[in-house]
């Protein structure tokens, strides 16, 4: 009895496909400018599978044959004489390469055998991978997941043109080990490299070199994203070490992976995860491709099963907790890589946002604390700790020094001193030889995650300077009760304000238990968000946007804020 198939999600993704290879069949001799050289494989690709598929527009389409010859002849003409390809800032890069090669070599599949319509196109693919092989072979890369791009490409290389060194050198790649935790993130801890990279790689090597190991990484991959979901349809960023951590990540790159390993495993959990993916509709016209590489996509999910409610998960080895609920869903985070290196950095973790509360539409998507403490930059966690269940403490010490003197046998007759960076600037001035006197700063923030919102009771110890506590709405709403001090921005003080966005809300309840009273809205030098010196010596910042309501005062102080959820019941 034949495997039933999925004809809907099938038809969508060739609708999906047509959308984009449809302008370029209807100008096929149209010569391609300005696009680069991973967009055109990608044009090749899906422009192939478009005429393979009975369930496309272009099946059987002699104009999307001549298209796709068209942007062809354009990318072998981006190909330098390594084989690898120009444009983009990564010169001569092989792993950059190796994303138009595993395209080029998925074209060849579905192109191989398909007829003689295709035989020009089947045979330029071929010339463009004979090409790259060499360079790819022996080249290197620059970040953990070109890794296993750069695999997947030689994979894909041996499966249609067999060469044992492509598998000989796959395989030195991999004895280095995947790089997951033992919670399951992989060690950029992105959700665009996990869903763009590292998963369909590994997938692919699982497949061509039969590695289950390489699979059940990517299954524990998507067993921990399941937890990262947030109620808005999107992967939660703050704790990734790439680009993607300062914006909103949306789920929809996940749907092939969470969809194949739901059809393949039976898994409830991740069909549930596969039609979330799907909700606002299949945009991916790679999609189509993939259903006809990897038929099991095209098989019917299992039945979803039920989202369990509340759940919890603390994820160690990134510090980020997290509690749900149907009336909210929190996050806390205190695992940045600033207090350790000491630096913002690209490839660290660097967003210094450690709490997010979804309410249905009323969303609080930041809430960060700003020190006056020698510009050293917002409060993000050295330390997180697990109290109990639901309650966490985290704690950050700043330390800045200033020099004595240099001792005797220290001295120079140039007065020419070593030039060194101390943590906070750089100086002719032979730091680490010099007695210092310290001056410190401690924040901890002691966070209880409720069913309803979160408790926070924050200390701040150490000299007398300010402190902001900035908390970003999603725009949308309105609040109530705070004090409009221009541009977006609140003030509070003791007491309680409210966040309104159609009929959810989030209530903020204030209180001083130590300290003196709080800033109100006349201290514009104290209620504001300063991203630090590392970025405002360059004219940089990571702030946010949206609406910004701030409680700030001079320190020391202990604060108690309560964090509220309130929804509508659901209708039964």
């Amino acid at each position: 009895m034949p495997t039933p198939l999925d004809h809907e999600f099938v038809r969508a993704a060739a609708r999906t496909a047509d959308r984009w290879a449809a302008p370029l069949a209807a100008g096929p001799d149209e010569e391609p400018t300005g696009v680069t050289h991973r967009v055109l494989a990608r044009r090749v690709k899906t422009l192939v599978a478009a005429y393979r598929s009975p369930d496309s527009a272009l099946h059987g389409s002699g104009q999307a044959v001549a298209a796709a010859m068209t942007h062809l002849r354009a990318l072998m003409g981006a190909q330098t004489t390594t084989g690898l390809f120009a444009g983009g800032d990564n010169v001569q890069s092989p792993p950059d390469s190796a994303f138009t090669v595993n395209d080029v070599c998925d074209a060849h599949v579905l192109a191989v055998g398909a007829g003689p319509e295709l035989r020009d196109i089947t045979a330029g693919l071929a010339e463009i991978a004979g090409a790259a092989t060499g360079s790819l072979l022996t080249g290197g890369v620059h970040t953990p997941n070109h890794r296993w791009e750069l695999c997947a490409a030689l994979a894909r290389l041996h499966r249609s043109f067999p060469d044992d060194r492509l598998l000989d050198r796959v395989e030195e790649w991999l004895a280095e080990g995947v790089d997951i935790d033992t919670e399951g993130l992989y060690s950029e801890r992105s959700a665009n490299y996990a869903a763009h990279v590292s998963n369909p790689s590994l997938l692919l090597l699982a497949d061509v070199l039969d590695h289950a190991d390489l699979l059940d990484a990517v299954e524990r991959n998507l067993a921990t994203t399941l937890d990262l979901i947030r109620p808005d349809g999107t992967v939660e960023t703050v704790l990734s070490r790439r680009q993607d951590q300062h914006r909103p990540y949306p789920l929809a790159p996940y749907l092939p992976h969470y969809r194949l390993l739901a059809i393949r495993t039976g898994r409830g959990d991740f069909a549930r995860a596969a039609r979330l993916a799907a909700a606002g509709g299949i945009e991916d016209p790679d999609l189509l491709a993939q259903t006809l590489l990897t038929p099991d996509l095209c098989h019917p999910l299992p039945t979803p099963a039920p989202e369990p409610l509340p759940r919890d998960r603390y994820l160690t080895t990134a510090r980020l907790a997290s509690r749900a609920s149907a009336t909210a869903h929190s996050v806390l985070y205190g695992g940045s890589d600033v207090p350790e290196h000491g630096r913002i950095r690209s490839g660290l973790a660097c967003n210094p946002t450690f709490l997010r509360l979804f309410a249905g539409d009323a969303v609080l998507d930041a809430v960060r604390l700003s020190r006056g403490f020698f510009d050293l930059g917002p409060f993000r966690a050295a330390a997180m700790q697990q109290l109990a269940d639901h309650r966490y403490r985290l704690t950050q010490t700043l330390t800045a020094a200033y020099y004595q003197p240099l001792p005797t046998d220290q001295r120079r007759d140039d007065a020419a001193y070593r030039l060194v960076d101390e943590g906070r600037f750089s100086a002719a001035m032979a730091f680490p030889d010099r007695p210092r006197d310290e001056v410190s700063h401690t924040t901890r923030v002691e966070v209880d995650l409720r069913d309803d919102g979160a408790d926070l009771c924050i200390d701040i110890s150490g000299p007398r300077v300010p402190w902001a506590l900035e908390l970003t709405f999603r725009p949308g709403g309105v609040p109530e009760g705070a004090l409009p001090i221009g541009d977006g921005r609140w003030c509070l003080t003791t007491g309680s304000m409210t966040y309104r966005a159609g009929a959810d809300e989030i209530r903020i309840e204030t209180e001083v238990e130590a300290g003196e009273p709080l800033a109100g809205p006349d201290r514009s030098d104290v209620l504001r968000y300063d991203p630090g010196q590392d970025y405002t010596v360059v004219g940089g910042t990571d702030a946010t946007t949206g609406n910004r309501v701030y409680l700030g005062g001079l320190g020391p102080h202990t604060l108690n804020v309560a964090l509220r959820a309130r929804r509508p019941a659901p209708v039964e």
